[in-house]
Parts: C-alpha cells; sequence; structure tokens
C-alpha cells in the first residue's frame, strides 16, 4: 500500500516533495515539516510514520499552540503526583506513550522556550524528565515537528532556541502552498466532491470552466484546507448543480483574487516573443543577482524553491 496517496497532486513542486519524503520514510531521522497553514502537513507527517518501520508503533499527536505553558510540560513529559496543584496521581507523559513509535509536534513555533530547552535534552539524549520527578526515564521515539512560522526569524527575536532549531532540522521538508501549485486544484476538487458525495448521499456538484478558472487565479490564503471547505459548503448547498462563477463567495472573485496585479509594467511585444527563452533568462538573471543561491532566486521569482529546481531542468541549466 502506497501511503503517499493519500497527498493528491501531480505538480513538480509536490512530486519533488513526495520524492524526498518516501526517502526519509524509510529512515529514522528527525523531520521538520514547513509550510504555511493548511498545506497539509499533519497529512504529510502521517505518510511518512505510516510508511516507515514504525508504522505498526503508537502515532500521537500535539498541537503546541493548544495548550498552555502551564500543561504543556505535563502533557508531554509526564508528572508525579503531589509535583503541582491538581497533580493527585503519577501521569504518564505523550513521550512516554509514544516510546517506540512516532510523536509529531505540530506548530512547534509556539512551543514555550522553557519547554524547548527539555525537548532539547530529549533529541541530544533519549531522556525525558517528568515534572517534579529528579530521575530521567529514556524513551525511543521519533519526532517529527511543523511549523507554519519563519523558525529563523523567531531565533533572531529570541523566541526560538537555535540549537533546538538545528535538532529538529535535520531534514526539512516544505510543502508549497496551493497557489503555487494550481494545477492540482482539479485533481483536489475531484477528490473532494467524490468525499462529500458519499459522506452526505448528495449528487456531486460540477465546476464549469469559468468556475475552475477563478478558483486558479485565487490566492487561496487558507490553502488546501480552505478549497476543501469550500467543496464541503458547494457539495450541500449546490448539490447536482453546475458551478459558475457567482455561485462562489464574493471573496473569490473581489478581494483576494490572484497575486497577480491586473496590469503590470510589462507589455506584450506587438510580435509576440518566446515565452521559454524569456523563462529561461529571468532565472538565469536571478541566479546571477544571487549568486547563484537557489531559494532566494526562487523568491525573486515567486516560485517553490522545488519548482525552480525543476524548470532549471528543463531548461537545461547546470544541477
Amino acid at each position: 500500500m502506497d501511503h503517499f496517496n493519500a497527498i493528491i497532486g501531480q505538480s513538480p513542486a509536490l512530486d519533488s516533495l513526495i520524492r524526498s519524503a518516501r526517502i526519509v520514510a524509510a529512515t529514522d531521522v528527525t523531520v521538520l515539516l514547513k509550510g504555511e497553514t493548511g498545506t497539509g502537513k499533519e497529512v504529510l507527517a502521517t505518510a511518512i510514520q505510516q510508511a516507515g518501520a514504525r508504522a505498526n508503533k503508537a502515532f500521537i499527536t500535539l498541537n503546541c499552540a493548544a495548550l498552555p505553558e502551564s500543561l504543556i510540560e505535563s502533557e508531554l513529559f509526564g508528572h508525579k503526583k503531589g509535583s503541582f496543584t491538581g497533580a493527585t496521581t503519577d501521569k504518564q507523559g505523550l513521550f512516554q506513550a509514544a516510546d517506540g513509535g512516532t510523536l509529531f509536534l505540530d506548530e512547534i513555533n509556539s512551543l514555550p522556550l522553557s519547554i524547548q530547552a527539555k525537548l532539547l535534552r530529549f533529541l541530544e539524549s533519549g531522556e525525558c524528565l517528568a515534572v517534579g520527578e529528579i530521575k530521567p526515564y529514556k524513551v525511543d521515539v521519533r519526532v517529527i515537528s511543523a511549523t507554519n512560522a519563519d523558525l529563523n526569524k523567531q531565533i533572531e527575536t529570541g523566541q526560538f532556541r537555535s540549537d533546538l532549531y538545528f535538532r529538529l532540522n535535520v531534514v526539512p521538508l516544505e510543502l508549497p502552498p496551493l497557489a503555487q501549485r494550481t494545477e492540482d486544484i482539479e485533481s483536489l476538487i475531484k477528490h473532494f466532491l467524490a468525499l462529500f458525495e458519499n459522506a452526505h448521499t448528495l449528487t456531486a456538484p460540477k465546476f464549469s470552466k469559468q468556475a475552475l478558472k477563478t478558483l486558479k487565479a485565487y490566492s487561496w490564503p487558507g490553502n488546501i484546507r480552505e478549497l476543501r471547505n469550500l467543496c464541503e459548503r458547494l457539495s450541500i448547498l449546490l448539490a447536482g448543480r453546475v458551478i459558475e462563477p457567482e455561485n462562489l463567495p464574493s471573496e473569490f472573485t473581489t478581494k483576494y483574487i490572484s497575486n497577480t496585479p491586473a496590469t503590470t509594467d510589462f507589455t506584450l511585444p506587438e510580435n509576440g516573443l518566446q515565452l521559454d527563452t524569456l523563462e529561461a533568462d529571468l532565472i538565469h538573471q536571478a541566479l546571477n543577482r544571487t549568486k547563484g543561491n537557489r531559494s532566494k532566486s526562487a523568491k525573486l521569482l515567486g516560485i517553490s524553491r522545488d519548482t525552480l529546481l525543476y524548470r532549471m531542468q528543463k531548461h537545461g541549466f547546470a544541477s
């Protein structure tokens, strides 16, 4: 069974990501998933866990932003009876519960600094210390973490430990936003409509070509989660109908439409141009300006790093 089939799409950026994730899944290395909210980090973490040697062991998820600082230490590492008010019994932490398996720490950027030190200790030694205990315990847990924020910026402002970042960032995998993989929108819509047709026992609607064009021009601030919610809403409210642009919520045709302005400083020459040649030239300029830094070049061009690598290969740039 291919556990990565749960990740829908065939865009170059996604293909590159999944190839890397398959390699990572076969190892026990610590992984840091990066990407905007709604890009599918938990889905990818689950696929990595299910495709690895720990697939039949515990897989426990914790959203680090969901608990207050006073509770998260006990939740992760456990506590001893009487260690604080309300601690009426010994409590096992998530690290103990995940022993032999995998712990997925979502929104790791929200982990308090005081807890970051204890997580670093585990990553370096395999040891955890329960609240109120003086003797540490050892567990065998693979850690996969995820962030929707720029951890380097948080390091600069003192919100995140640089030593912990380097321990978590052994293999970084960056999920592209939906706006950078618009070729996957139709496949995702087909998947979600089939899902909701079955879940709600309603005839799935269909999207007109113009409606699909409108969706592809949208900036998708909520990414795949936003698309999923839209598909469920329309599956219920407009079951069996053909969806036209006027049936879409107002934000799809006004406020958030496309990251690209309607008018630009560039004017198409009267005699036309060679788009492939222009693309290759712009990539060459970006690489020259950044002295070959591919991440910075991709940012200059408004595309993901994986998409840049794909297009460099297409144009025959040296790897």
